[in-house]
């Protein structure tokens, strides 16, 4: 441990010289202390986005594919995760680089549907990763940080390793997201045809698409939550099932809401 000069001539014959006659570094000696590195803050998946060689998209596959036919399958590794590297939320950004991905080559199909130029496809990748993918999750992982440390929390479990993380709640956004862009990222490119067509039964395929891709990500963020073991009441997640089906049958009357989307994100 250092001590302090009390004086210039105490200083030991072996210290570097004052270069440029400032002694205001050795009489505040806590400037020298760099100030807290912001991106430390940042979830652990964001600060490992440049670290490809670390990354394992193998896994991230895998999970991929069980999320569409197994969801619980993937959380079940959540407690291993926990055990063997002290967080629920992973750490590895596989999975959000290749949703990202996903998205871009969804947006070039779009791109050729609606025969968009090239600088409009990559605005287009650009809204579907940010707008659609990223922003939404920050808002939904705030929410259900929220939501999870404050409403669903059981009683006793007040310590820090008994909590929702951010970054796990961020973690379930990922998850239910990808059911969620089959649905209207790719199956919907596959119906264009037919959703736009001005009939019930065409009108009843378009909704009932947007039905089944929030259902699933109601779905998915539940089983998210689920598997904390120290959270209850987690079925209450799935309220929001309910408005979704109300609007779908009130939607059935005549509001096509694929059309309507459409129009809206293409402007037309």
């Amino acid at each position: 441990m250092s001590v302090l000069p009390t004086a210039a001539s105490h200083a030991p014959a072996h210290a570097s010289p004052n270069i440029g006659g400032s002694s205001s570094a050795s009489a505040r000696p806590w400037t020298s202390h760099p100030p807290a590195n912001v991106s430390a803050r940042l979830p652990l998946i964001f600060r490992r986005l440049h670290k490809y060689q670390q990354m394992d998209f193998e896994l991230a596959a895998w999970q991929l594919t069980y999320l569409c036919i197994a969801p619980r399958r993937v959380y079940r590794n959540v407690y291993f995760h926990k055990q063997t590297k002290n967080t629920w939320a992973r750490d590895d950004p596989a999975i959000l680089l290749l949703i990202s991905a996903c998205l871009c080559v969804a947006a070039i199909a779009w791109s050729l549907v609606y025969s968009l130029s090239p600088l409009q496809g990559i605005g287009l990748a650009l809204l579907m990763i940010f707008r659609d993918f990223l922003l939404p999750g920050i808002v939904v992982a705030t929410a259900l940080w929220l939501i999870g440390n404050r409403v669903l929390l059981q009683p006793p479990a007040h310590d820090a390793a008994s909590t929702v993380e951010w970054a796990y709640a961020f973690d379930v956004h990922i998850n239910a997201f990808f059911p969620l862009f089959l649905w209207l990222y790719l199956a919907q490119l596959f119906l264009v045809p037919v959703v736009l067509k001005d009939n019930w039964p065409c009108l009843w395929v378009g909704n009932t698409i947007y039905l089944a891709a929030f259902a699933q990500y109601v779905y998915g963020v539940y089983l998210g939550f689920n598997a904390l073991p120290f959270l209850v009441r987690t079925e209450a997640l799935l309220f929001p099932l309910l408005p979704i089906f109300i609007a779908y049958v009130f939607s059935l009357l005549g509001f096509n809401i694929a059309k309507q989307v459409l129009g809206v994100y293409f402007g037309y």
